[in-house]
């Protein structure tokens, strides 16, 4: 299993943007990003965030944390 890095939200957008996650709307300082199928998923923006908090909105897509370390070397 590959080891998660800090991530920003910016990056973790860019990812799931390339499996067909687009933004919806904001509300106050959290991107709330839907997918047709998949229902939605809500991003911090934070400058890092948490392993915590990627990890659930890892499991939320059904992202596996090698795919999205994968996606992210491409981004």
């Amino acid at each position: 299993m590959g080891k998660l890095s800090n991530v920003s939200w910016n990056e973790l957008v860019k990812v799931l943007s390339l499996i067909g996650y687009a933004v919806d709307h904001q509300k106050g300082s959290h991107l709330i990003l839907i997918k047709q199928g998949f229902g939605r998923t809500v991003v911090p923006k934070r400058d890092s965030l948490p392993k915590g908090t990627l990890r659930a909105i890892l499991r939320q897509t059904g992202f596996s944390v090698e795919d999205f370390l994968n996606l992210l070397e491409k981004v």
